[in-house]
């Protein structure tokens, strides 16, 4: 039970909350930036947790577990503190990059509830190429808006406005991330679908 695997993904799970933490005052940037390096490490032992545990065999129960639950865990804790700080604003809409948030919130809560139906009639939903994009947009998008904390002072010019770029960037990938989330969402319950009667 206690493989290297499932230790960092425990380490994750457990670092969610200084994560949020760092993540609480908006105006202190050296604190986005120690929890840039946080989110980017918590990234890395993402990718090797399950690269460890396919390499070395060591694949389990526990693992297969706790892994979802872990990206899902600290995403929701990213938005819903940056939401909360009032950080997922921007120029021309104010806060309804909030919308963006709660799609990509609603959705995972969704799609769990579903492949916890289907695992009871022992059928699997795999991981589509699109889910992976999606992931992919969500966690750049969550990274470029904490690092937009880090680094207040990288603005442009923007049709008359200063846009922060790492902040700009974030809130860009994230309704990518929430395009792609309705998307995969809907193929996972045209699946999910076929075995309700």
């Amino acid at each position: 039970m206690l493989t290297l695997p499932n230790l960092l993904t425990l380490s994750r799970i457990l670092t969610v909350p200084l994560l949020a933490f760092l993540l609480w005052w908006p105006g202190w940037s050296f604190g986005y930036g120690l929890a840039f390096g946080l989110y980017c490490l918590m990234g890395v032992t993402d990718y090797f947790d399950g690269y460890l545990a396919r390499s070395s065999g060591a694949v389990s129960k526990l693992g297969v577990f706790l892994d979802p639950i872990a990206d899902k865990i600290m995403v929701a804790a990213v938005i819903l503190v940056l939401t909360a700080q009032g950080l997922l604003k921007g120029p021309y809409v104010g806060d309804m990059h909030v919308i963006a948030g709660l799609i990509i919130l609603v959705r995972e809560i969704a799609v769990s509830g579903l492949r916890e139906f289907l695992g009871g009639l022992q059928v699997s939903i795999p991981v589509s190429r699109l889910a992976k994009w999606k992931t992919t947009f969500q966690l750049v998008s969550l990274g470029a808006l904490i690092l937009g904390g880090a680094m207040p002072w990288w603005n442009i010019p923007f049709f008359g406005i200063e846009i922060n770029v790492p902040h700009t960037v974030g809130l860009t990938t994230l309704w990518a991330a929430a395009v792609l989330t309705l998307i995969t969402g809907w193929d996972y319950l045209r699946v999910g679908l076929k075995h309700m009667d």
